[in-house]
Order: structure tokens, then C-alpha cells, then sequence
């Protein structure tokens, strides 16, 4: 009879010393509190040995750590063929950004969100000179992609100036002059801020060159 009234009262004592415990303003926990180390932060910084001077020195704008920084890397293209051509610089800058990060900038947190099948030619006849023009429209592309190709390539010989490069597709739709700043590169989910493109050189006595609205 003791043992029955031992094993029934000992419950009940456990429940009076949770009341007292909580009561004295310590909570009781069920899951285990040591939670491991904590998190580290993404580095953003390549550390690997610089590779043999082999090629063109470029720097490509990823994604690390939610937001835009810069990797130096080199472009296989002849020196002779990189110089002097906006469109030759965009497509090598391109081909970097398309291509999976290195083993070293994927330890350092960077990824690229710019996917193929993508390219860049040119402007058209109407276009504002240094206009380069995308196989499909920047708006289509996911917002990381078009910031990423902004800052890259307004960061070039491929830009326009002033940290801008004129951007269009393959539609009939007019050039946008893209901006790269600070706010773009710290949050490139945003959308790239833009202002219409100039117009283009005309000779004297040729009619105005009419563009489609939009």
C-alpha cells in the first residue's frame, strides 16, 4: 500500500515544483537549449591565388550575400579585339556572367543569376549610339539578372557614362538608359532605376526619327 501511495504522490510533487519553478520567473523547456555555433557570415572575398596574366582583365558584378560586388576575373578574348568595341567588351562581359561561378567564388557565397540562352549585338539603325541590345527584352529577365548586367556593363567600356548603359531587346521597343548605383547594387532584387535614352545624332534636314510609344 505504501508503494502504490509513493507512486501516486510522485507525480503530483513533480507538478507542484514545476508551479514553483514557473513561479519564480524560470521557464521550463522541453527541446535542448545548446543550438551549435553560430551562423557564419558570407565572406564575399575571393582568397584564391591569382591566376597567370593570361587574357583580358574584366570585373563582373555576382550576387553575394544579397547584393551586388564585383569578382576580377580574365576574359579569353584577344587584347586587339577587346579594345574600341562596346559590343565585343558587353559579349565577353556576358560569357563571364553566364558562366557557374569558380570553385574559390562559390566558397566565398557568390552565384550568378543570369541564364541562358542569352547574347547581346549592337544597335539598331535610330538607336542612340553605344546602344546594345539584348536577345530578349532586360523587363523579361529576373530582376538579380538585369542588375547584374547593368552594373557590369555600365562599369565597362560598354557603358554609356555617368555609371549608365542604354539597354533594349530584340522588339521594336526603344533603348532605356540603366543606371548602376549604390541602392541597385545593395539591393539588385530591386528594379534598375531608368530615364529615356537620347535621341539619336541626326544630319542636317533629316526628318526626326519617330519611335513606338512604350
Amino acid at each position: 500500500m505504501r508503494r502504490r501511495t509513493a507512486a501516486v504522490a510522485a507525480p503530483a510533487l513533480l507538478g507542484v515544483l514545476a508551479v514553483l519553478v514557473t513561479g519564480c520567473g524560470i521557464r521550463t523547456t522541453s527541446v535542448p537549449v545548446d543550438a551549435g555555433a553560430a551562423p557564419s557570415r558570407v565572406p564575399c572575398n575571393v582568397t584564391e591565388a591569382p591566376a597567370p596574366a593570361q587574357g583580358v582583365p574584366v570585373r563582373a558584378f555576382l550576387v553575394c550575400g544579397s547584393q551586388l560586388e564585383p569578382v576580377d576575373r580574365r576574359s579569353p578574348q584577344p587584347e586587339d579585339k577587346a579594345s574600341g568595341d562596346p559590343v565585343r567588351t558587353a559579349s565577353a562581359l556576358l560569357a563571364q556572367l553566364l558562366a557557374e561561378p569558380t570553385e574559390a567564388e562559390r566558397q566565398a557565397g557568390f552565384t550568378t543569376a543570369v541564364r541562358a540562352p542569352l547574347s547581346v549585338a549592337g544597335g539598331r539603325d535610330g538607336d542612340p549610339e553605344g546602344t546594345l541590345r539584348l536577345s530578349r527584352q532586360p523587363e523579361d529577365l529576373a530582376p538579380a539578372a538585369l542588375s547584374q548586367l547593368v552594373c557590369t556593363f555600365a562599369e565597362s567600356s560598354a557603358g554609356a557614362g555617368g555609371h549608365t548603359v542604354l539597354l533594349a531587346g530584340p522588339g521594336a521597343y526603344p533603348p532605356k538608359r540603366y543606371r548602376c548605383t549604390t541602392q541597385l547594387r545593395e539591393r539588385p532584387e530591386s528594379a534598375p532605376a531608368t530615364a529615356p535614352a537620347p535621341a539619336p545624332a541626326r544630319t542636317p534636314g533629316e526628318p526626326p526619327v519617330e519611335t513606338p510609344a512604350g
